[in-house]
């Protein structure tokens, strides 16, 4: 495979040198806000391979498989980065990414996508019902998230026993609901995911030995690169009057997701707009119904509990960011305006979040 050809199916892989530079102005002591800004770029093209590694390895398996695949893997590279920053005990980082990835695929990329898809092709339509399914969905995500958040005031500290077990509680819960949908889109066959698959025949990129090999590869990466990145978090906040907050909320979830992020755009800009819908809601749940509640249970494990108590910053973000996804899908079309006003929102909290001074 040629260098050229090898940039052609993925353009960010040039990125690649910027991890690679990550680690050298680690070992020469170029400073921690070099290492955090090469560290950062460094992952976007490594999250994209464990991407399209899991993608190849999905066509291998069959749909309910690679459907567990997909689900499993596709927040991986955020994942990672998430459990250094447990580790470290930068646990209002965790917090904060998790939010930000919710508000980044319900706002900027289904904004992004509206717009640039609306531009182009007008006028554009998708599943009503499915993207209903997703919004009852959220909806009661938020629900989970608010219940831990207010009556564990009445519980004592975060750290109390009460607001872990009832962060663990609902974390539970939360798993359960998310493998029940699961279930609910193997069994129903017009779901976009489905819909759009026959369409396409594409041939995977990868054979399933290289496939393993690339999603090794690139998932160590992406391991080593968390490392510097949440080992120069602490410096890099000091240095330029950044809280951990904004860092969470609006950087790593661009950072880990970026990838999966312009497959959605590009979706709606060839006028497949289901198939981009189905990705902005999906990655929602999976941080929501997925990713958070495993991270309580790890997070136990690693001796520094998460739990599921947000500050009213981020609640009334996520209630925004919901409702006004739920309000732009209900009727099932789309246009550049209703892209401009999801663009508008999450650019407005973005700068609420930036003015916010410290640890909140």
């Amino acid at each position: 495979m040629t260098i050229k050809r090898i940039l052609d199916e993925n353009p960010t892989t040039i990125l690649i040198l910027a991890g690679i530079l990550a680690a050298i102005a680690h070992f020469a002591h170029w400073g921690d806000a070099w290492v955090f800004a090469l560290a950062a770029i460094g992952v976007i093209p490594l999250a994209g391979y464990i991407g399209s590694s899991t993608e190849a390895l999905a066509h291998y398996t069959g749909p309910k498989i690679g459907g567990l695949l997909n689900a499993t893997l596709g927040n991986a590279a955020e994942l990672i980065i998430t459990l250094v920053a447990i580790r470290e005990g930068l646990l209002e980082l965790v917090k904060a990414s998790i939010t930000g990835s919710i508000l980044g695929n319900l706002l900027l990329v289904m904004g992004t996508s509206l717009l640039l898809g609306g531009l182009k092709n007008g006028l554009q339509k998708f599943d009503r019902k499915q993207a209903g399914n997703y919004a009852v969905l959220l909806a009661m995500t938020i629900l989970a998230l608010v219940v831990p958040s207010f009556f564990g005031h009445s519980m004592g500290d975060e750290g109390s026993v009460g607001v872990e077990t009832l962060s663990l509680g609902v974390a539970g819960v939360m798993v359960v609901l998310y493998v029940l949908g699961i279930i609910y889109s193997l069994k129903h066959s017009d779901s976009p995911i489905t819909a759009e698959e026959p369409e396409n025949h594409k041939k995977p990129v990868y054979s399933v030995k290289t496939a393993i090999f690339v999603l090794a590869i690139a998932t160590l990466g992406v391991v080593l690169l968390s490392e510097l990145l949440v080992g120069s978090v602490e410096v890099v906040v000091s240095q330029f009057g950044l809280s951990e907050f904004f860092i969470g909320i609006i950087l790593i979830p661009i950072v880990g997701n970026v990838a999966e992020h312009l497959v959605a755009v590009q979706a709606a800009y060839r006028n497949k707009m289901e198939l981009s819908i189905e990705i902005s809601l999906s990655s929602s749940l999976q941080i929501a119904l997925l990713v958070a509640p495993l991270l309580v249970f790890i997070s136990l494990a690693m001796g520094h509990p998460l739990t599921l108590m947000f500050n009213p910053f981020e609640l009334v973000s996520l209630g925004a960011g919901v409702v006004i996804a739920a309000l732009v899908s209900m009727d099932g079309e789309s246009n550049w305006l209703e892209g401009a006003s999801l663009l508008a929102v999450y650019f407005i909290l973005g700068l609420a979040f930036f003015l916010l001074p410290g640890a909140v």
